[in-house]
């Protein structure tokens, strides 16, 4: 009966995790280039007594690659990943990667994100501009063109698919391994005056909102009956008149 009670309440906490990631996927279903979280669960074997108990592990996050989809803005400062690469921006402990290609120009012409972090090409060198210079365009390669002169190449890299990802912000990612820089931009590139969207489907993300919360309504009935069936026993074994 104790086994049981625990098992409940270790589904009630990895329920618990499950729907706070859910419930921040759905906070970013309109986040550019957003990766939403997945939860990964395990069972834990007991074998203290006769027969195995299963418990759930809290479960671990995991950051999705899947990509959104691609909008068209007609904001020239707008690039788009098209394939599985990422760009890169100097943060403040490292390079950070990302899908959010929104860019602007700093007054002393540094080519930045909208939080203000340098964007760097394949080296780790920052990019600069002419910010009086007239509209950039950006090739597939991620060449930058100013009044007809090549002035820098935006960065674009893979990262390592076993490669473990940590949430910077709310679209940038670092690995735990090194990204190498794409020089082959047949399957992967940019693409000028687009934005990729979240990779959050609200409706599956609601969907999984309900299931998620209508399981651990079942949960913590499980455990209520549980509890109540011990206190119940507790009280039958104490009472000397039984």
């Amino acid at each position: 009966m104790q086994s049981a009670l625990y098992v409940g309440l270790s589904a009630q906490v990895a329920l618990e995790k499950r729907l706070q990631t859910i419930a921040n996927n759905v906070a970013n279903v309109n986040t550019a280039a957003f990766r939403t979280d997945v939860v990964k669960f395990e069972t834990v074997l007991s074998r203290a007594g006769t027969n195995p108990v299963a418990f759930s592990s809290p479960g671990d996050n995991i950051i999705s690659r899947e990509a959104g989809n691609l909008s068209e803005t007609g904001n020239p400062l707008d690039v788009a990943v098209v394939g599985q690469g990422w760009l890169a921006f100097a943060g403040p402990n490292g390079t950070v990667y990302t899908r959010d290609g929104r860019l602007q120009i700093a007054p002393n012409g540094d080519l930045q994100t909208l939080t203000g972090f340098p964007v760097i090409d394949s080296g780790g060198a920052q990019i600069t501009v002419d910010p009086n210079g007239g509209p950039l365009a950006i090739a597939r390669s991620g060449a930058i063109t100013q009044d007809g002169n090549e002035i820098g190449t935006l960065g674009l890299f893979n990262i390592p698919t076993e490669a473990n990802l940590d949430r910077y912000g709310t679209s940038g990612i670092v690995p735990d391994r090194p990204a190498a820089a794409i020089t082959d931009f047949t399957r992967d590139g940019f693409r000028q005056s687009y934005v990729e969207g979240s990779g959050a489907n609200p409706m599956l993300e609601l969907t999984r909102l309900m299931s998620a919360s209508r399981a651990f309504d079942g949960t913590n009935s499980l455990v209520e009956g549980t509890e109540s069936s011990l206190q119940n026993a507790i009280r039958t074994l104490g009472d000397p008149a039984k």
